[in-house]
């Protein structure tokens, strides 16, 4: 059975990886919140889509049939998480993320994030950013309103360890979503 399948967590969680292994063993769409929250920009991540915006690129994104979406929405993407059928939180302990976020951002923009780079400093605020999701004192995503949300949540969800490997966290979500069979194809 095809589902719409939402997945949530910190940045560097793994979310964006699992949502696109997810979405390929299950031949579904994967579409990244990101993709559509962020205006382009040289650096990157500088300005928000206003949510109107944003709600309506997603929507078309992802039409009527089944999908995996990978991001957060956290206080503009009711209407679209409203249709997911089940949604799966990663929880990934800080330094472990820390750690993912550093080597994705050297892949991605090289010398740039060093000392002296264009987005040095931009680097080094999204890693503080980042690091305060456990204690909640930043703005945006944070663990407890990520808690505080999946407590009032209307569809069936379960919490994942993001420590797992890309492998075990495909097994381990394919197994909640009733894959069963496929699992066990699974490494």
């Amino acid at each position: 059975m095809k589902q719409r399948i939402y997945l949530i967590g910190a940045s560097g969680a793994g979310v964006s990886t699992l949502g696109a292994a997810l979405a390929r063993h299950l031949r579904l769409p994967h579409v990244d919140v990101d993709e559509h929250y962020w205006l382009p920009s040289d650096p990157p991540f500088l300005q928000a889509r206003p949510p109107e915006q944003r709600l309506e690129r997603l929507r078309q994104a992802l039409g009527e049939a089944p999908w995996v979406v990978s991001g957060s929405m956290d206080g503009w993407g009711d209407a679209i998480i409203a249709r997911a059928d089940r949604v799966l939180y990663l929880d990934t302990p800080t330094a472990l993320r820390l750690q993912r976020i550093a080597v994705r951002e050297r892949q991605r923009f090289g010398p740039r994030i060093l000392p002296g780079g264009d987005m040095h400093h931009q680097h080094l605020a999204f890693l503080e950013w980042a690091a305060a999701y456990d204690s909640g004192a930043r703005a945006g995503r944070s663990r407890p309103r990520h808690d505080a949300w999946l407590a009032q949540l209307q569809q069936p969800w379960e919490r994942l360890d993001g420590r797992c490997s890309e492998e075990e966290l495909l097994a381990r979500a394919l197994l909640i979503l009733g894959q069963v069979q496929t699992a066990a194809k699974a490494p």
